[in-house]
């Protein structure tokens, strides 16, 4: 039963990331963007026509807020795996490097000024490793 939910949660979970690439993908495109300014002056010009109503008003609000509350995740999604992929191919990068500070390897943990601390120390030992 287990395995079954984990099989149903991982198929999910796939169809979701192959969703969220080929979406970020698309709507990345100049085309997308171009057919987005088009909406925008179509619905402009419709204004006067329309004598400026609620309705006109309502139609471009409602389609810019659900393309933005959707688009959150997406991005949101997508960076989340991008980030991930380049935690990997860093840490990869450092092993071969046999850089051996444990605290750069838990560094996405760290909060903002744990990390511009390390910033610095990491500045200072550049500065002095260049004299």
């Amino acid at each position: 039963m287990t395995a079954m939910r984990g099989n149903r949660q991982e198929a999910h979970q796939d169809f979701f990331t192959r969703f969220t690439t080929k979406t970020a993908k698309v709507l990345g495109h100049a085309w997308v963007f171009t057919a987005a300014l088009v909406v925008l002056v179509v619905w402009a010009f419709t204004g006067p026509l329309l004598g400026f109503s609620d309705t006109w008003q309502l139609v471009i609000n409602t389609g810019t807020t659900i393309v933005t509350f959707l688009m959150v995740f997406i991005i949101q999604n997508t960076q989340n795996r991008d980030s991930a992929a380049l935690h990997l191919k860093l840490d990869a990068v450092m092993r071969e490097l046999r850089i051996t500070n444990a605290k750069l390897y838990e560094a996405e943990d760290e909060g903002e000024k744990e990390l511009e601390e390390q910033r610095h120390r990491m500045e200072e030992q550049a500065e002095a490793g260049a004299d």
